[in-house]
């Protein structure tokens, strides 16, 4: 297995939630100098208080052993890079996406799950949650993640200003719009932007050498069909009531002050917009659009959305790896889905929680499930996809400014990018 550089000065990490500043070696590697264990757990800021709770449960269903656990911040979409920079230092339980897989497991960042433990977290997760663990590497199949939750987007609304029938179609919804209330769509992001393009069956292929290393990258974004989805994603970035520079900031500040009444995010941003929207809160799948607009050929399109999943992972060079395993299953446990989803409305993995009367009646769940029947697995996904893809969004943005958007010159740009397996990138999204 292909090691990454050890990068010889000890490494400090950012000020954890503790208030601490981390060293990978201080204090004795096995444990602190006041005979306690340390276990470094990275998480998204948002996560910070949840996480921060559950590591003092685990202290309590713990008594007979002493635990100084280490909460630092590091977003899940690009967990790699940091961990990579020097994996020996890295912490030892991280939260990440399973579209990174590949990355952390051919840099040797990821321990896989094994023996009982992997028994119970099989048994107890969806089969599909515990497929977008799994990975072949060196032609023997393994899990190296532990899965807690779905990642997918769908369609926030205002019910006030929108019915059930118009939020089936961006056309519907548009129909309601004004350049003052305005439908949001993150143009500029890669993972948001590829639902146009997979609504129409296109997309890439990656082939990979044994350690996981990608070695060739294909994509079809750029063919005939490819480059309708663009002139139709540029025709909705070209309309005044479309808020194609949408970001998560930008979505919650325009459902708060009313000058966004539909927009296209993930569960991370439920209790902000909910809190925002009350009574009118509402949610559903993603919408259809318009393909070949004008023309004999016009169609809806139904958009597919990446569905990914969330997992904790432990590091292969944890100093305490059975302890961190501990911990990563402990978080992801039953109790502890079910608690995430009522902190931040994440939708379990573990079907025993998945099925409980507050999640199946939540009506984001509901368009989460909805969603997924039109979704695309985030498996396999080229590492070069982000960067090319954001690029796109942002010269369609521009152009509408400047008046100048070369839309073939821009699509073969970006479709060269991503073939290139030679660039390296980090998906943006959440």
């Amino acid at each position: 297995m292909k090691k990454t550089t050890k990068i010889i000065a000890c490494a400090v990490t950012a000020v954890s939630a503790m208030g601490l500043v981390g060293c990978g070696c201080g204090d004795g590697c096995m444990g602190m100098s006041d005979g306690s264990t340390k276990i470094t757990v990275w998480v998204s800021e948002a996560d910070r208080a949840f996480a921060t709770q559950v590591a003092n449960d685990f202290k309590a269903a713990n008594p007979d052993k002493k635990y100084n656990i280490v909460i630092d911040i590091q977003g899940e979409n690009d967990v790699a890079t940091r961990v990579l920079k020097d994996v020996e230092n890295a912490a030892d339980v991280y939260s990440c996406s399973n579209d990174q897989l590949s990355k952390l497991i051919n840099g040797d960042a990821l321990a896989q799950i094994a023996g009982d433990r992997l028994t119970r977290i099989q048994e107890a997760n969806s089969a599909d949650a515990i497929d977008s663990a799994t990975m072949t590497v060196d032609g023997s199949e393994g899990v190296y993640g532990m899965p807690y939750t779905d990642n997918t987007f769908f369609l926030y609304y205002d019910k006030s200003a929108l019915s059930e029938t118009d939020v089936q179609s961006i056309d519907g919804i548009l129909s309601k719009c004004s350049a003052d209330k305005k439908f949001a769509y993150p143009m500029k992001d890669g993972w948001y932007t590829s639902a146009f393009y997979f609504g129409k069956g296109l997309g890439y292929e990656v082939t990979y050498d044994a350690n996981l290393a990608e070695t060739n990258i294909t994509c079809d974004f750029d063919n005939a069909t490819g480059t309708a989805v663009t002139q139709a994603m540029w025709n909705l970035v070209q309309d005044s009531r479309v808020k194609a520079d949408a970001d998560d900031s930008k979505i919650t500040a325009g459902f708060n002050d009313g000058s966004i009444i539909a927009a296209v995010s993930g569960i991370w941003n439920k209790t902000t917009i909910q809190g925002y929207l009350g009574d009118n809160f509402a949610a559903a799948k993603l919408p259809t659009y318009t393909l070949n607009k004008g023309s004999a050929g016009e169609e809806q399109v139904q958009l597919v959305s990446f569905a990914g999943y969330k997992l904790m992972g432990v590091n292969n060079y944890s100093k305490n790896k059975t302890d961190a395993m501990d911990f990563a299953e402990f978080y992801t446990n039953k109790e502890n889905q079910i608690k995430h989803f009522e902190a931040r409305g994440f939708v379990p993995t573990d079907e025993e929680a998945r099925a409980d009367e507050k999640v199946q009646s939540d009506v984001c769940a509901k368009a989460i499930t909805a969603q997924l029947a039109h979704s695309k697995t985030q498996k396999g996904v080229p590492s070069t996809l982000w960067v090319p893809m954001e690029g796109l969004g942002s010269a369609m943005i521009t152009g509408v400014q400047n008046g100048n958007f070369d839309l073939a010159a821009q699509l073969k740009a970006c479709v060269d990018a991503i073939e290139s397996t030679t660039a390296q990138s980090e998906q943006s999204n959440q």
